[in-house]
């Protein structure tokens, strides 16, 4: 789980492991909740007025969550384990999602422990090689289209992918499936400070970097062009497998606030497509004090840091069905025409007959009309005996020339000359030159 990567770069130490959740004091617990700086920032308690992402499913394609945690119990939809052989244990990096998105704390009135942004929204645990068990870029990537369209047809409608910094092997038309199925796709830029790449560059997805406290870029936060969005991502405290709970660091973290954000909108406002809930999350969007006038999108900022009581409040028109969402390529999409289809076909007096039959009868009446004019020409000739000027009909032989010699004949105003260009000039069949 170093900070290079997409995982989580844990800032200071864990609250202490021996803090189990049944003999944590209130006060301990309340610290918890207390250090959940994100939470004030966007004023909370307001924004759960408008909405808390109720009735919508959100798909974590991480390390296996806890499935026991007590901030997470009943918030945890059936999934599945795309890790081959599957593992035993749940993953800190997966449970810390989860809970940021649909963590619904502990105790009298949930007061204890982590809330997520949109805690009544529903989990997809979709189980993917995270930082916790090795390589995702070399072990997990080939796989991660499989889960990426598990997610879409298991009724997603926002898929939270904080993984995408190391990801560069997948299946594109995966995200293009879940484009087309109107399901939001989000992943954060990464950890390194350079330039995003990987999954997080692609188009169709939402990137999101991250801020710190004050609204000003994490230095290590990558960033681009593909930047769409900044969220909360240093000194995050969160749920964990391994200590009940933990604070660290990372785009992970933002990710998972904009997923959660994205939650709350998607269930406030169900008849938005997805590009147009990434395009109410942009157009309220905030910006560090004196960066104001900053040109947008930013490669570190995106359109800035998300607001989600604005995005929830503010009167903002639909937009167009893609919002700011690049359309991505579909290397297995059906080629599409806009002609017109054929009208149907009239009936005729050869009924239902099949194109062989017709076929036979056309040719059938042709051969029997060139036997009939065939019998009336060499009737006629003959009645009449042969042409006057001998057999060569006027001139002899030769005819249309000197004796002994073949010409072609003049071309009429619908013919083409035999010794035109590409019609090289032939003899009469059975006539030897000269004859």
């Amino acid at each position: 789980m170093g900070g290079a990567r997409i995982g989580r770069t844990i800032g200071g130490a864990a609250v202490a492991g021996a803090m189990l959740f049944g003999t944590a004091s209130t006060a301990v617990a309340d610290e918890v909740r207390d250090s959940q700086w994100p939470l004030k920032s966007f004023e909370a308690g307001s924004v759960w007025q408008q909405s808390t992402g109720k009735g919508v499913k959100v798909a974590v394609i991480d390390g296996a969550i806890d499935l026991d945690h007590p901030d997470l119990k009943g918030n945890l939809l059936p999934g599945k384990s795309f890790v081959n052989g599957g593992l035993d244990h749940a993953t800190d990096h997966g449970t810390a999602m989860a809970s940021l998105i649909a963590g619904h704390g502990h105790g009298p009135g949930n007061a204890d422990g982590i809330k997520g942004l949109a805690p009544d929204a529903k989990i997809i645990p979709i189980e993917f090689p995270s930082y916790d068990e090795g390589d995702v870029a070399k072990f997990g990537g080939a796989r991660l289209g499989e889960a990426i369209r598990y997610a879409v047809d298991a009724g997603a409608k926002v898929i939270n992918i904080s993984l995408g910094g190391d990801v560069k092997d997948f299946d594109r038309a995966q995200i293009a499936y879940a484009f087309k199925k109107d399901v939001l796709v989000v992943a954060g830029t990464g950890n390194e400070g350079g330039p995003l790449s990987g999954l997080s560059s692609s188009p169709g997805i939402v990137a999101v970097g991250a801020v710190k406290q004050d609204g000003k870029v994490w230095a290590k936060s990558n960033f681009g062009p593909q930047t769409m969005l900044t969220a909360p991502g240093v000194h995050i405290r969160t749920a964990g497998a391994y200590e009940p709970y933990r604070q660290a660091s990372g785009t992970s973290d933002s990710t998972a606030y904009v997923s959660g954000a994205a939650a709350l909108l998607r269930s406030k406002y169900p008849d938005l497509t997805a590009g147009q809930i990434a395009n109410r999350l942009v157009k309220t969007a905030g910006m560090a004090p004196g960066m104001e006038g900053t040109h947008l999108p930013d490669p570190h900022y995106g359109y800035g840091f998300i607001r989600p009581l604005r995005a929830l409040k503010e009167d903002i028109p639909a937009g167009s069905k893609n919002g700011p969402l690049k359309v991505p390529d579909d290397p297995y999409a059906d080629v599409e025409t806009s002609a017109p289809p054929p009208p149907p076909a009239k009936k005729t007096f050869l009924g239902d007959l099949s194109m062989a039959a017709v076929g036979g009868i056309t040719l059938g009446g042709m051969a029997a009309l060139a036997l009939v004019i065939f019998l009336v020409v060499r009737k006629n000739n003959r009645r009449n005996g042969p042409p006057p000027g001998g057999p060569g009909g006027p001139g002899g032989p030769g005819s249309y020339g000197a004796p002994g010699t073949w010409a072609p004949p003049h071309p009429g105003p619908h013919q083409q000359h035999p010794g035109a260009v590409g019609f090289p000039p032939q003899p009469p069949p059975n006539r030897p030159m000269g004859s």
